[in-house]
């Protein structure tokens, strides 16, 4: 484990505020009024007021106050607040107050830190709490009247679309590894022009150190990272620092080159369209090794498994359009919205390597067809047969499999009435006899 850095002399004196500001809506709502209206001395804290100076919408508040945890949650259950101990040992709980959340947590120093976790202790010193956490945006606290603390320029960094570490970022990075996944988020959403080279370069020199960090941290970072409106010029940088391929492997090569042709398609802002593009193959099996949900593998899966049909009927997108027959086995065999992504992928990437196909023209027809073609649902079902005396066992599954087979082949066309006939022939073929139509 190693030391903190250290950190600045405090508390100070009077420690006056930086400034005024007009106190954003966030503080009038019920819970977060109440929250500090209980804790004297309280302030919101990180996200809620960097996206307040910012201009962009808050989505949750948190509030730091200068009590330990226990009296921090006494406080809070004697003015009525529903009071949850969700990470008391690191000093948070989450009041809840008419359906709203607010974790509030005790400020606090760090002891020792090994790159994942820290051994804290509680403060009094505003400065101190703020000094341990990771950009200088992020450092910023705001009381219930709008008195705005910023002991690091945050302020200024923000409007300058400047990501900062605070102190000494190899220090920082140290302390917690994730700190050079965090940094990439916060330059897709906040970052202007150039980023900071001196945190790039300790960035650049932590790469060995985030084979340390656990495969869930990371793939909850890279989705948030994906959610940002464009978080090409990001990646990029990832990939620049060698961040990318030691996440994700030697197959995530050109991966800002995708994510910049699914923007300028206009492709969906989809988190989990961008990590598709990433790689050039393999997705679904290094979001297993992230640990990502069945559910996200599965749509990796059916994705690949939906871009692989496409292949054979680029051709005819590109000179008109495939035929309907050949677009609705495809929808009868994969869900519409897998086929969607898999024409935003097979698109981005004949765009980023300038492979020939289909023009941005042709799959836009492609996708507007799609949209307005029902869904075509094979019309018989295991009763059906066994309506017609087809005895109980495999044999209704397989006389349904050739049924749906020769229904496949005609383009799904093919009605209940048909099938029947069809499914009755197969009957005849098999026992010599016809079967009651049923």
């Amino acid at each position: 484990m190693s030391a903190p850095d250290p950190r600045p002399p405090g508390p100070f004196p009077a420690d006056p505020p930086a400034g005024r500001i007009e106190p954003p809506s966030f503080l009038a709502e019920p819970a977060s009024a109440a929250v500090l209206a209980a804790l004297p001395g309280a302030r919101a804290v990180g996200g809620a007021v960097r996206d307040a100076l910012a201009g962009r919408p808050v989505a949750d508040v948190d509030v730091a106050a200068p009590f330990p945890p226990e009296e921090i949650a006494a406080r809070l259950m004697a003015a009525g607040l529903r009071v949850h101990e969700t990470g008391l040992a690191h000093g948070t709980v989450t009041a809840v107050l008419a359906g709203q959340a607010v974790e509030v947590t005790s400020l606090r120093r760090d002891l020792v830190t090994d790159g994942r976790h820290a051994v804290v202790e509680w403060t009094t010193d505003w400065r101190e709490d703020a000094a341990r956490r990771d950009f200088t945006m992020n450092a910023l606290s705001l009381s219930a009247r709008g008195h705005l603390w910023d002991y690091f320029g945050g302020r200024e960094d923000l409007a300058a679309g400047r990501v900062r570490f605070v102190g000494d970022p190899a220090t920082r990075l140290a302390e917690d590894h994730l700190r050079a996944l965090r940094f990439f988020r916060f330059q897709a959403r906040y970052g202007v022009g150039q980023p900071d080279p001196i945190a790039v370069a300790a960035i650049r020199d932590a790469v060995p150190s985030l084979a340390r960090l656990s495969a869930e941290r990371v793939w909850t970072e890279i989705k948030r990272l994906l959610a940002a409106p464009d978080p090409a010029g990001a990646v990029a940088l990832m990939e620049e620092t060698g961040v990318l391929p030691a996440l994700l492997g030697a197959d995530s090569l050109g991966a800002s080159r995708h994510l910049r042709a699914l923007s300028e398609i206009g492709a969906p802002a989809d988190p989990m369209l961008r990590f598709d593009a990433l790689l050039t193959h393999g997705a679904a099996a290094a979001a297993r090794r992230l640990k990502a949900s069945n559910e996200e593998v599965a749509r990796l899966v059916a994705r690949y498994r939906a871009g692989h049909d496409l292949l054979p009927l680029q051709p005819g997108i590109a000179t008109g359009g495939p035929e309907d027959d050949a677009l609705r086995r495809l929808l009868a065999e994969q869900p519409k919205h897998r086929l969607l992504d898999a024409t935003w992928h097979r698109q981005a990437i004949n765009r980023a390597w300038s492979w020939q196909g289909p023009d941005d023209a042709a799959w836009d027809r492609l996708r507007a067809r799609l949209l307005a073609m029902p869904v075509p649902v094979f019309p018989l079902q295991g009763r059906d047969a066994l309506a017609m005396g087809v005895p109980p066992g495999p044999s209704v599954g397989r006389l349904l499999a050739e049924v749906r087979a020769w229904w496949m082949e005609g383009g799904c066309t093919a009605d209940t009435v048909a099938c029947r006939a069809r499914l009755a022939g197969l009957m005849r073929n098999i026992h010599g006899k016809a079967l009651p139509e049923g």
